[in-house]
């Protein structure tokens, strides 16, 4: 059968190449003309617990994930007791023979929690399988194929071919075995697969080689005794120019685009995949633009802390470069006292911000949507911030470049806050232009200007936006101080300076709510007439979009509002179509609907309905549907908490 989508799932322990095998898979299905979807699941631990990556392929462009899996690729005997009962009916798993023998109850990596619910969920089926064996028996029953493959049998012969006597070392290419058995399973071109293996391992000529072969092996070891197991991935001619990444890749991307030339961090989860993709880009060269080369370097330092982050980053801004750090939510927290630096001396630093699970160290690698009001309020006193919101990987990239230019537009430290889902998650997107969105770089003057003149760094304006000179600029004096001050930053505690550099400061806020677009702020999505609206900030958005489609062909009608600048709040645009709307319906991730609060404080609104999530995993587009479908259907209550995830 040959399908528009298809759903496939690696999982093993960490360090067994769980990750490159997805990434590997997920190159060979875009070099096909395929839209792929990916979302990365790890615990906080650096090697041997349990992690998975589930792809989603179809014909069509796909924002999110989804709750089954068609095909199941174990390397482990943790990994197909823990995610057999997601493999649809028709579906198959993929396992080692070896470990069709292991005890269930006798896996040491699985948790007791895991267990006792595992205990129930065979209870209520009414079977006790005792080994892997025996529940791949049961789920047999289902219509699931499974599928045990002699890895070591097949490393042997790679080993013999390649004249390489100790096994051991080969082991590591367990995954690329199992990937040729994946793609033998669904009769896809080898040829995409061979070119992908080409890409992750880069100039390292013995291993692409080696992998190939073992590739080569599994894939014709899975023809011959399997056959097809029911799918058949097809590819699909396009001439599109595409690019397939990850979260943390495209802000990345983002930053070098909006000529961010120093960036700082302290490693964190899941803020480190950005700083160390820029370390590993720190001389780029990018696509020709406007018909000039567009090539440079960035700085990339990890400090000792993070205090020290915030405050090198804004040392840099302050001189005129574009300067960010990247952090996560324990850091974000240590960095606060540098941001209210960078507000009171209007520093137009950027931080991008990747929210996980919290609070204190919580779940350190998976996802959370917790941190709205923090990344609003932080610090003490009140200074004006913008807070950006992405919702997919494109804006993550887009959103990246805009950051540098409202920070010096308004001369303020914007916050870049994206989720771990999108922080972690790969996808495939039509090339991103570069030329999207011009470089802004607000009131900045040059020597030439000040030549002559008393330079008042923090001169009172109407717009609140004081022209601004590169600190270091010769023959001018730069007052720069954690006290409150005067027109030149001479320290003050006048009451009548205090409240007019308030108020100026302030201004900067009624200045950028009044010039940025409404497109920059907020998307709109749907149809225009319909009484259900749907509000959403961040990673949701693709379930969302999906599950409005899916009920749209239901008959259904709703529109979406996704907000993503959540300061300043667009509130008068929100109110006006909030108003209309019969039933008013906010998602977000966390537990008190962060967004809902915020809206209501600053509209009066309140929300009629609730669809919440907090346990560490994303939203897919099926748990979402069925929320919105018992809502539009009057069958649910005014608070949803979604659950779904292994």
């Amino acid at each position: 059968m040959i399908s528009d989508e298809f759903v496939w799932m690696a999982g093993g322990p960490q360090g067994s190449g769980v990750d490159s095998a997805a990434n590997i898979f997920g190159r060979a299905c875009c070099y096909g003309g395929l839209h792929v979807y990916g979302k990365r699941e790890y615990h906080s631990n650096i090697k041997g617990l349990h992690s998975y990556f589930h792809i989603r392929v179809s014909s069509k462009e796909v924002g999110a994930d989804v709750d089954r899996v068609d095909l199941l690729c174990t390397f482990d005997a943790e990994s197909v007791v823990r995610h057999v009962w997601e493999v649809t009916p028709g579906g198959g798993i993929i396992c080692d023979a070896e470990v069709l023998g292991t005890r269930i109850f006798e896996i040491p990596t699985l948790p007791r929690p895991f267990i006792e619910e595992f205990r129930k969920t065979l209870d209520e089926k009414g079977i006790k399988p005792e080994t892997v064996g025996d529940l791949l028996n049961e789920v047999k029953k289902n219509n699931v194929r499974t599928y045990a493959v002699p890895y070591m049998t097949l490393l042997k012969e790679v080993a013999t071919e390649i004249g390489e006597e100790k096994l051991s070392k080969l082991t590591r290419m367990i995954n690329v075995l199992a990937l040729g058995v994946s793609f033998g399973l669904v009769d896809y071109d080898k040829a995409y697969v061979e070119k992908a293996i080409k890409t992750i391992f880069g100039e390292k000529p013995k291993i692409i080689s080696m992998n190939i072969l073992a590739l080569g092996k599994a894939y014709d070891h899975a023809r011959q005794k399997f056959g097809d197991f029911g799918f058949k991935l097809e590819t699909v001619q396009t001439d599109e120019k595409r690019i397939f990444l990850q979260g943390t890749q495209a802000v990345a991307l983002g930053k070098l685009v909006g000529g961010c030339r120093l960036q700082t961090y302290y490693p964190i989860t899941p803020a480190a995949d950005e700083s160390e993709y820029l370390e590993e880009n720190e001389l780029f060269e990018l696509e020709p633009y406007e018909g000039k080369q567009n090539s440079g370097s960035i700085i990339v330092i990890q400090t000792e802390d993070e205090i020290a982050a915030i405050n090198m980053a804004s040392g840099a801004a302050l001189t005129g470069t574009r300067a960010a750090t990247a952090t996560s939510g324990p850091g974000f927290s240590l960095m606060v006292e540098g941001l209210g630096w960078a507000g009171n001396n209007e520093v137009p630093v950027v931080i991008t911000y990747y929210q996980r699970g919290a609070p204190s160290t919580g779940l350190p690698t998976r996802h959370g949507q917790s941190d709205l009001r923090f990344a609003l309020h932080a610090s003490h006193g009140e200074f004006p911030r913008i807070v950006l919101c992405s919702g997919d990987i494109e804006e993550c990239f887009y959103d990246a470049i805009r950051a540098f230019n409202y920070a010096e537009r308004y001369q303020t430290p914007v916050i870049h806050l994206i989720d771990k889902a999108l922080a972690n998650s790969t996808k495939s997107y039509k090339m991103f232009d570069p030329g999207l969105v011009k470089i802004e770089r607000g009131q900045l003057l040059t020597e030439a200007d000040i030549k002559g003149k008393e330079y008042k760094r923090f001169a009172f304006t109407e717009s609140g936006i004081s022209p601004r000179l590169p600190l270091g600029t010769s023959d001018v004096v730069f007052w720069n101080t954690g006290d409150e001050h005067d027109e030149l930053g001479h320290i003050s505690e006048e009451p009548m300076m205090r409240t007019r550099m308030l108020e100026k400061r302030m201004r900067k806020l009624e200045t950028a709510d009044k010039e940025i677009s409404i497109q920059e702020r907020v998307n709109f999505f749907g149809d225009t007439e319909a009484s259900a609206t749907i509000v959403s900030w961040g990673s949701p958005k693709g379930a969302v979009l999906e599950a409005m489609e899916r009920l749209r062909r239901e008959g259904y009608k709703m529109h979406f509002l996704q907000v993503r600048m959540l300061h300043p709040l667009p509130k008068e645009y929100i109110a006006e179509a909030l108003e209309k709307a019969k039933k008013k319906i906010v998602v977000e991730g966390n537990y008190s609907a962060q967004l809902a609060g915020i809206i209501r404080e600053q509209t009066g609104i309140a929300m009629d309905y609730f669809v919440l999530k907090w346990n560490g995993r994303p939203m897919s587009s099926d748990e979402v549907y069925e929320a919105l479908r018992l809502i539009m259907q009057e069958k649910a209550p005014k608070r949803q908490v979604l659950t779904h995830g292994t």
